[in-house]
């Protein structure tokens, strides 16, 4: 099999469909079992090498290739694509034990011992060394082969070794902070430092955040950003290797993308990606992990360039180990939730792992191949979604559309909501965000979970949920897009503080007071287990203000209480026929709903049945309709095409069994 690129860096061989592969756990019969099982399910890609560092360098400069030349040769003759990764994300124990400075250190200065993931300080030049030179090595030895098609950079940078306080991360920190400020009096100006009589006279007077007492949030925020650049620049010059042996491979790494504050900022990573790629996994106690898919993928495709495809690189067939209750995934579930990753822009499914392991930390995880193995209704299903995804080949390379509903998430907004002291220490900054996208997918709505400093052309409504920090830049876009026509809604809890987290005065929410024509004199978080009602019969809990109109219309207002007959929800008309929306008040699920309902034009798929979501991709030609049924019962709909699954035509009502997919291909929709 001959393998390509196209002309957006993606080999052409399919919809990408496979797992991290570990042939290293396992003796080599098992590997010839591996790749019958693999021909047998569709496997055409696997993700080679991840955690291999020490089996291939086996002691510093010595290195042992036999083992991993056989794997490749084998996975090359038998047709399957390799996504080489370098190793870096498991240090060996040789480099370890010879240099103990590269390990992470924790914020009270206890070093990340060895034995799990990632093991190495992000600053550490020694580390950095050692690593670059396993990267060019690993890329001279295969980069050139046929079926060597993509690189991954390590795995899940950050997780594991996010954040590091040991003393050449202060002193990188200190560099940072020099090149953003270059004067302490910037520094000190931005900062506050006054407050408490932390003034610096000096950069080496300061430190990393370290110990768990109140911080400067300030501070903070800086070493989140700081801790975030030094992970990118890892990033990048591992990149930069590999780019300078084979520039014609694309190169990638796996962001961890959900629905809290990242552990870096993916979005600004994301430029530097060829590939953008996201590993994700529902959680157990989530009641509704399809919802979760959704908001996952709804920000992966709002990081790629024009809503070109992105790569789903690792979620699980079945359960996970690494949750208090790990559930084990519902029958279908696993097809469903792989196909709406598809439909959300995905143009590949992979999973950790393809076998499961016996041994190790994650001996539990399930994977392609269980521990029972092939006769497994799991395997099955992998089998299954194997065929499925070989029956849309067709829509790889397809763009989803552009989405009329636009949601802001921000991760340094999320990081200075969550770090330090707030009015309301319960509220998390993910969870504001997701139930406004939950309002509006539950109307069945495309959405886009966009970074602010997005390009706002094309959206109809712009909500501005919870957004904490608000730099001036933002603000000014936000009310452009509403003047020139489009509707903003902002939330409580928005345009608090500027980009140095410091509160903008004047009332809340500073930064878009004069947007919205109304502001807050004071917060009035409510205590567990209050609730208010509105006079409109909508109802919520959690957060209220006390609110002047100013000259905004009142939408609905507070009954009952100490607010009674006070604004919660106001509306301001634009000349330019937008509008601007404030919600002051922490509505329940079922008023989102109504309000988010009072906020779109209705579309063609608005009388949908209750369960079943409809997500659309386009090339020039055709369109591909996603009929993703989340209820437990069989739902129809109205479409027409042919149905790629099962490959019959549909010429009006297409039958979509309970917990099940069915896709319809059409011809270009003008």
């Amino acid at each position: 099999m001959t393998w390509s690129h196209t002309d957006n860096d993606w080999p052409t061989h399919g919809l990408s469909f496979g797992a991290d592969y570990n042939p290293e756990q396992w003796d080599k019969e098992v590997w010839k079992e591996d790749v019958r099982l693999m021909k047998q399910a569709g496997v055409n890609l696997v993700s080679l090498g991840i955690f291999s560092w020490g089996l291939v360098e086996v002691a510093d400069g010595e290195f042992d290739w036999d083992w991993m030349d056989e794997i490749v040769g084998l996975l090359a003759d038998s047709g399957i694509a390799i996504d080489l990764a370098t190793p870096t994300a498991a240090p060996p124990g040789w480099l370890l034990a010879a240099h103990p400075e590269i390990y992470p250190v924790d914020h009270d200065m206890q070093p990340h011992w060895p034995g799990a993931r990632l093991g190495w300080c992000p600053s550490s030049p020694v580390f950095r060394a050692y690593a670059l030179r396993i990267a060019r090595a690993l890329a001279e030895r295969y980069g050139h082969r046929d079926h060597v098609v993509m690189w991954h950079v390590s795995n899940e940078l950050g997780g594991g070794n996010g954040r590091c306080y040991c003393d050449t991360s202060a002193a990188a920190f200190r560099r940072w902070l020099q090149g953003e400020y270059e004067t302490l009096d910037a520094l000190n100006e931005a900062w506050g430092t006054a407050f408490w009589g932390h003034t610096y006279r000096d950069f080496a007077h300061i430190i990393p955040p370290r110990g768990n007492d109140s911080k400067n949030p300030s501070l903070v925020l800086d070493f989140d950003r700081f801790s975030s650049d030094e992970l990118l620049a890892h990033y990048l010059a591992e990149r930069e290797v590999l780019k300078s042996v084979t520039p014609e491979l694309p190169v990638t790494t796996n962001f961890m993308v959900g629905a809290e504050p990242d552990v870096v900022d993916y979005p600004r990573w994301a430029p530097h990606m060829d590939i953008v790629a996201n590993d994700h996994y529902t959680r157990s106690s989530d009641p509704l992990p399809e919802q979760d898919v959704a908001f996952s993928g709804d920000r992966m495709r709002a990081m790629t360039t024009q809503r070109r495809p992105w790569l789903l690189m690792e979620h699980s067939t079945s359960a996970v180990n690494w949750q208090p209750r790990n559930r084990a995934k519902a029958p279908g579930e696993l097809i469903r939730n792989s196909l709406s990753h598809v439909g959300h822009g995905s143009d590949g499914v992979l999973f950790f792992q393809w076998r499961a392991s016996r041994a190790g930390a994650e001996q539990f995880h399930s994977a392609m191949v269980p521990h029972a193995g092939e006769d497994t209704q799991l395997y099955r299903d992998v089998c299954t979604l194997g065929r499925h995804l070989r029956r849309l080949a067709p829509v790889m390379g397809s763009r989803t559309s552009q989405a009329r509903v636009g949601i802001l998430f921000d991760d340094e907004a999320g990081w200075a909501m969550t770090k330090g002291v707030k009015p309301n220490n319960h509220l998390a900054y993910g969870r504001l965000v997701r139930d406004w996208h939950h309002a509006f997918w539950r109307l069945n709505e495309s959405i886009e979970v966009l970074p602010p400093w997005s390009d706002f052309t094309g959206y109809e409504v712009l909500v501005v949920p919870g957004l904490f920090l608000t730099d001036d830049d933002t603000a000014t876009r936000v009310s452009a897009f509403a003047e020139a026509g489009g509707t903003v809604v902002v939330s409580f809890l928005s345009g608090i503080v500027d980009e140095h987290d410091r509160v903008r005065l004047g009332g809340y929410p500073g930064a878009f007071r004069d947007l919205l024509g109304a502001w807050c004199e004071e917060f009035r978080p409510l205590q567990e287990g209050e609730t208010f009602t509105l006079d409109n019969g909508w109802s919520g809990a959690e957060w209220t203000e006390l609110v002047r109109a100013g000259d905004a219309e009142v939408i609905a207002r507070y009954s009952g209480g100490h607010l009674s007959g006070r604004p919660a929800i106001t509306s301001r008309s634009l000349e330019g026929g937008g509008r601007a929306v404030y919600v002051s008040a922490g509505l329940d699920s079922d008023a989102l709903l109504a309000l988010t309902r009072s906020l779109v034009r209705p579309t063609g798929v608005a009388n949908v049945p209750s369960g079943v979501e409809v997500l659309v991709r386009r090339n020039d030609e055709e369109t591909f309709t996603f009929f993703v049924n989340h209820a437990g019962d069989d739902a129809v709909v109205t479409a027409r095409g042919r149905e790629m699954l099962t490959d019959e035509p549909v010429g009006g009502a297409l039958h979509i069994p309970a917990g099940e997919v069915r896709v319809v291909r059409s011809g270009a929709v003008s």
